[in-house]
């Protein structure tokens, strides 16, 4: 065939980008981390929900708000071809979890702790921790209208950071109060801004009228001295809000847990109120903030249901990862129990039953594939048996099969002797090697 009339190679087809793959061994690091989560949610007594990836974009309108930079220019959305309904890559999860609830009634018997895991989607600029497809982990106390279960969410990601060994983390916390104190406060701030309107740059000016506490987190410096001198949310909140935040703070200090007030902490969605936190770190760089949240007590019922408080937070699993990376923190899933080692391509059906029953006593098995041209030499599966990480190699060969036995080979602990089992006694060797199993 000439080069003319060969068949043209197609050209490569490459994710999205901010939209990554992850792949092994990063994928374990992954699964060891939520499996961690989910322990953690266990003893706090949370339940996991799983809601769809795209939702109605009328409800990250309505519960996010209009004048935030997730629904003005973050957000994926578009028009289903089939009825024409207006949908959206869901860009956080707190306001799908809420429609959840609501649309199964599940606060009819009483609050509820639930939390979630799954990816979020935001269209911005890729960078270091911060991606069009990222993911996230959250904690949604449903029907708590308490500061006690405000002190218990915070200290629930509290204990996640000490658990995995991370103490590069900082916790903010301040209070928003309650609308009409927010009411006053924006007010003042309005006034504030519009006598330095020569400091405001295009952004500020147009966000004024529409959302003014979102100038307060601006990062352009020629405006932080007038951010600075604006006037603060906690001097306008009244004695229910003061003690709500005075609550919290006396129980994270009763678990010796250290914080700052930080009265410019806001949060980029309308629907917070009250107790708003973060957990900063400076090892991440612009994008140091790895979880946040606080309380929403009006959001239910923005979204339909009968009014109920709540609060909860959200956690950036790759900026955790990423900081796990940074401060040198192994965390792993549990290794390869044992390598599979046949000598000969014609015991592998026999060998296969014998590696089950590890399986079945709760190891991890990898056995060692034929290819066309037969087995591997015995050389080359101890070089595999080794790269596989696996702590032993059991080496089937015909002396072995002929026998009924199997030659046992550490290759992580030198000072462990190489032994013969009978295969009818690897159940009871796998038991002793992991008694909880």
């Amino acid at each position: 065939m000439s080069e003319k009339n060969s068949p043209r190679k197609a050209d490569k087809i490459v994710a999205v980008k901010g939209m990554n793959d992850i792949m092994p061994p990063e994928s374990a690091v992954w699964e060891a981390l939520e499996a961690r989560v989910r322990e953690l949610m266990r003893r706090f007594s949370f339940e996991n929900v799983r809601t769809p990836i795209v939702e109605p974009t009328s409800l990250f309108v309505r519960g996010l708000g209009e004048v935030t930079d997730i629904v003005e220019k973050e957000m994926y959305s578009f028009e289903d071809r089939l009825n024409g309904e207006a949908l959206t890559l869901r860009p956080e999860n707190t306001a799908g979890v809420v429609r959840a609830a609501v649309e199964h009634s599940m606060l009819y018997n009483g609050p509820k702790r639930l939390y979630y895991m799954g990816p979020m989607f935001r269209h911005e600029r890729p960078q270091r921790g911060r991606y069009r497809q990222f993911h996230q982990i959250g904690a949604e106390a449903l029907g708590f209208g308490g500061a006690e279960i405000d002190a218990e969410v915070i200290l629930m990601a509290h204990m996640l950071w000490k658990e995995l060994g991370l103490a590069d983390i900082e916790l903010q916390i301040n209070s928003l109060g309650q609308p009409n104190e927010r009411n006053s406060h924006r007010a003042a701030l309005i006034q504030h801004f519009e006598s330095h309107l020569d400091l405001l740059d295009e952004e500020a000016k147009r966000r004024l009228h529409l959302n003014p506490l979102r100038l307060l987190d601006s990062k352009n410096p020629g405006m932080q001295a007038v951010i600075e001198s604006a006037p603060k949310l906690i001097d306008f909140l009244g004695d229910a809000s003061r003690e709500h935040l005075e609550t919290v703070k006396k129980i994270l200090d009763a678990h010796r847990v250290s914080y700052t007030v930080n009265p410019r902490l806001v949060r980029g969605m309308d629907y917070y109120n009250l107790t708003v936190f973060e957990f900063v770190t400076t090892k991440l760089g612009s994008q140091g903030t790895v979880c946040a949240g606080g309380r929403y007590d009006y959001l239910i019922e923005q979204i339909g249901g009968k009014p109920a408080p709540a609060v909860g937070w959200a956690m950036g699993v790759e900026r955790v990862l990423e900081l796990i990376k940074e401060s040198g923190v192994a965390l792993r899933q549990p290794g390869l129990d044992v390598f599979a080692v046949i000598t000969d391509v014609a015991n592998l059906q026999a060998v296969m039953p014998s590696l089950h029953v590890l399986r079945e006593a709760g190891l991890s098995v990898q056995m060692q594939a034929s290819t066309s041209e037969g087995m591997p030499s015995m050389k080359s599966q101890f070089k595999r048996a080794d790269a596989s990480g696996a702590r032993f190699a059991f080496v089937f060969g015909p002396d072995e099969l002929a026998s009924g036995q199997v030659t046992v080979k550490s290759l992580r602990d030198s000072n462990v002797p190489q032994a013969t089992l009978r295969i009818d006694e690897m159940a009871t060797w796998a038991a002793s090697l992991y008694p909880t199993v």
